[in-house]
């Protein structure tokens, strides 16, 4: 289900999106709910319907591994870190944009471990969340909309992430070409 992060990208998507919907209230909350629902458990059945079975039981290098859980520690110390300084600050409202910077900044040496270039795209995406929600913050918007901003630019970033990793696989497979 994990197969290439795409249940990876697809669960952290609807962590985002979760965060965004925060900022409407009763029907039209649970109705974006379920729309994000709806899109994580679609991507996760498209992952394990196009994505070739050997990706999941590929042995991972212990060096490449080594390096994944350097970067993945580092990058939950400093959500941790950022969480309590925020709360200590009396300002829980910079907690996301700044989240959304720190795992846009993990996938650069992630592009590296997993040979993907393609992760910079993700990293860049979710650095500008970041920006967007400390942009809106500094204008004195509210905390909803800093809430939203971040939120939804970083789930459509890490979806469209996996909708491109499976379409792309499924476009290899296609054509005989194994990714």
């Amino acid at each position: 289900m994990f197969k290439s992060g795409v249940g990876f990208l697809a669960l952290f998507g609807l962590g985002w999106w979760l965060l965004a919907t925060s900022a409407f209230d009763g029907l039209a909350r649970l109705v974006e709910v379920v729309v994000g629902c709806a899109v994580t458990l679609g991507l996760m059945l498209a992952a394990r319907r196009f994505l070739p079975s050997s990706t999941a039981g590929e042995s991972f290098p212990a060096d490449r591994r080594r390096r994944f859980n350097q970067i993945n520690g580092i990058q939950w110390l400093l959500i941790v870190v950022i969480a309590v300084v925020c709360a200590r600050a009396a300002l829980p409202v910079l907690i996301p944009p700044l989240v959304a910077m720190v795992v846009g900044l993990h996938f650069l040496p992630l592009a590296a471990v997993f040979k993907q270039p393609r992760l910079r795209v993700p990293a860049a995406l979710l650095i500008a969340a970041g920006a967007s929600g400390m942009a809106v913050w500094l204008t004195n918007g509210p905390d909803k909309t800093v809430r939203l901003v971040v939120g939804l630019i970083s789930a459509l970033c890490l979806w469209g992430t996996g909708i491109w990793t499976v379409t792309g696989a499924a476009s290899a497979a296609e054509h005989g070409v194994r990714e």
